[in-house]
């Protein structure tokens, strides 16, 4: 893997230190998956890849996306849905969704004050956070404009 994105070679070298190896299938996926820029599922991931490698498997989609959120370079996430996205971005990261009850779009944010809140009400609570989550659902800009979320948002 020899992209310029840190992210290639960190996964690199937990396949190393994993015992794996870096296939060209794997590299393939990788690249996709960071290309893509935005949470996908595994069936969109080998989607995109079907254009490029119609010989790779959807086991093998699956496989390696897991072997991303073991390198902590992909989160799992549910949105609501019935299949599971994949955040490409860092579990170290900490960042919270906004989520289109309409056509689905996920806007990834991050708010300094919002961070700051959450910290003071763990304080206040005596409470240690390791991980947390935020969703927002409601409707995009989009979906607004054009009156789709007009019935939702006057019920």
């Amino acid at each position: 893997m020899a992209e310029s994105d840190p992210r290639f070679q960190r996964f690199a070298d937990f396949l190393a230190r994993s015992g794996l190896k870096t296939t060209r299938q794997r590299e393939r996926i990788v690249h996709a998956f960071f290309a893509a820029g935005r949470h996908l599922s595994a069936e969109e991931l080998y989607n995109r890849i079907q254009t490029q490698d119609p010989g790779i498997g959807l086991v093998t989609v699956y496989r390696t996306l897991k072997l991303l959120r073991q390198a902590g370079l992909a989160t799992e996430r549910q949105f609501g849905e019935a299949y599971t996205r994949f955040d490409p971005n860092p579990a170290d990261w900490p960042h919270d969704h906004l989520i289109c009850k309409r056509c689905g779009k996920i806007q990834e944010f991050e708010d300094a004050g919002l961070h700051s809140l959450r910290e003071k009400i763990a304080r206040s609570l005596g409470f240690t956070v390791t991980e947390h989550k935020l969703e927002l659902y409601g409707f995009c800009r989009d979906c607004a404009r054009l009156g789709k979320g007009r019935a939702a948002r006057t019920a």
